[in-house]
């Protein structure tokens, strides 16, 4: 923890924009250094343009590769492009115009030249493919430029196919790989055009008016409550205030305020900005109102994520509101398959595991990756996905798709539905169900591991690991594929009866992650996390013989 966590930034802290954008322009990157080339995580393609990492290179090779990724599916329909708030969000989307009306391509950008969330775009793509009408045009796909809740020097690049969630690897692997051979060509393959000549879409109605169609407004009405929305200087900025006035809520805008540098908010945990609503010390500032409100919520830049705070308890942890969120909602949610099932990344909190089983529901173990989810909401088969890194989506009252991207937005204002519902607040709800199935201890941290190392945890097989035990219980499994669907999880999990661990490389740093659990109390949750280092690094030994 820095020592300024939770303080406000200083000016030292600001990153320069003036420099960051003419860097954006000024710097080429060179795709024979690995840290300059187009790598996509599990979302999409991030940098910054003072490392040579996000570029205007970058962006015209990855638009062309993108185009090119369309023309060789048979995507011939228009394509939703939005952007955040991020200083080079705007110089990346102007980029990326370029190259699409080069190509011909039928592009959509906002009516009003506003911010456009992420899950806005994947609601305005399900729209358009989701009405035959419009989809006789030809399916659409989208692109939205955000680097999500990471610092304001960071840019990030994402591509949404036809199905409206996170393009999956293959696609990924695709765009990445031919983006690198145009960069590494110079670029001549690359059709540009000036920007004109695109469509306007209104993605803050279409998406305000709608979701009447998956939230309780009028019980929210009537309850009255008091609602505090903080977009955190994110591209839900402008969508709070309009669903305060579609909807006549007692909502306030706690803070409407933009800006690149993010100069209002507080330190996250090691010092640097981040927009992260689920950290304590990125919501210093929101959580000195806490007691103003009887719902008080945040969203990061791109609003995929939330943060929920309760006058009672302050801010939530993530995996505790979405076990709130699972319970309420398949209890609230009558139309929903009776076979609908709930969807978790296997990370996540073993409290979902348990009150699935009290609701008679299939659990739906998945890797990390939100694009896990897509095929299971799409066709009403998962009712809700969620994500411990507090990204979540569900189905609508009729039980059909709303979006399959992460809906930050949503989130909030089902925290709203709940307390209206209810008459009680999330985290009241919380204890609940600590009294009927335990207090679970749950903590992520990071070990050392070389790029070989890590290299050998993505492909460790379950059966790898020697160990029968784990802090004193017994194994019950060792897993190297997720159980939902059998996709390989790029690390391990093992789990006994009343704790687990998994382990993960990190796509950015020279460790791997360790997430635990123990509903056995904090003191066992360190001998999981212990166990759990000296299991995986004999494992990682083994496997470097």
């Amino acid at each position: 923890m820095h020592e300024r966590a939770g303080r406000p930034a200083a000016e030292s802290d600001l990153v320069d924009v003036e420099g960051l954008v003419r860097a954006y322009y000024e710097k080429q990157p060179d795709a024979s250094i690995p840290e300059q080339r187009v790598v996509f995580g599990t979302a999409g393609h991030r940098g910054s343009s003072l490392n040579t990492s996000f570029n205007e290179h970058h962006i015209l090779a990855t638009t062309q590769a993108i185009v090119d990724y369309r023309t060789a599916r048979g995507i011939t329909g228009p394509l939703f492009i939005g952007a955040d708030t991020h200083a080079l969000s705007a110089p990346a989307q102007t980029t990326a115009l370029d190259v699409l009306v080069g190509n011909r391509v039928r592009v959509f950008v906002d009516e009003f030249d506003d911010y456009v969330p992420t899950p806005a775009l994947s609601h305005a793509i399900l729209k358009w493919n989701n009405d035959p009408e419009t989809r006789g045009e030809g399916e659409a796909d989208g692109i939205v430029i955000t680097p999500s809740h990471n610092p304001p020097q960071d840019g990030g690049f994402k591509y949404n196919p036809p199905h409206g969630g996170p393009a999956d690897s293959e696609a990924t692997t695709w765009i990445a790989n031919r983006a690198n051979e145009l960069i590494a060509g110079g670029g001549g393959a690359v059709n540009q055009a000036e920007p004109s000549g695109v469509e306007t879409y209104d993605f803050r109605g279409n998406y305000v008016e709608d979701l009447a169609n998956i939230i309780d407004f009028d019980a929210i009405k009537r309850s009255g409550i008091r609602i505090g929305a903080d977009p955190l200087g994110g591209a839900s900025v402008h969508y709070w205030a309009a669903i305060r006035d579609h909807y006549d809520l007692d909502l306030t805008v706690v803070n409407a305020r933009v800006d690149p540098t993010w100069s209002f908010m507080t330190l996250d945990w090691d010092g640097k900005i981040r927009m992260d609503p689920s950290s304590a010390s990125a919501m210093a500032s929101v959580l000195e109102h806490r007691g103003d409100y009887d719902i008080l919520t945040g969203n990061d830049a791109d609003a995929d994520r939330h943060g929920i705070v309760t006058p009672d308890d302050g801010l939530m942890n993530p995996n505790h509101y979405l076990a709130v969120a699972i319970e309420y909602l398949f209890a609230h949610r009558p139309e929903w398959r009776p076979d609908a099932a709930v969807g978790k990344t296997l990370v996540s909190s073993s409290m979902i595991d348990r009150v699935a089983a009290s609701l008679g529901r299939r659990l739906w173990e998945v890797p990390v990756g939100f694009k896990w989810f897509v095929p299971g909401l799409i066709d009403g088969s998962v009712g809700f996905g969620g994500e411990e890194s507090a990204g979540a989506s569900f189905l609508r009252f009729d039980g059909s798709v709303w979006t399959t991207d992460k809906d930050g937005i949503l989130l909030c204002l089902l925290a709203s539905e709940i307390r209206a519902v209810t008459g009680k607040s999330p985290s009241e709800l919380y204890g609940s169900l600590v009294e009927r199935f335990g207090d679970p201890a749950y903590e992520r941290t990071d070990a050392a591991a070389s790029a070989a190392q890590k290299a050998d945890l993505g492909r460790l097989d379950g059966d790898a690991i020697s160990a029968t035990e784990l802090a004193g219980e017994p194994i019950t499994a060792k897993l190297s594929h997720a159980p939902g669907n059998d996709a390989a999880i790029g690390g391990v999990k093992v789990t006994t009866e009343n704790a687990w661990f998994a382990a993960r490389p990190s796509g950015t740093e020279d460790v791997y992650k360790i997430y635990a659990e123990s509903f056995e109390g904090p003191e066992h949750l360190k001998a999981v996390q212990a166990a759990a280092k000296q299991i995986v690094d004999a494992a990682l030994a083994s496997a470097g013989e």
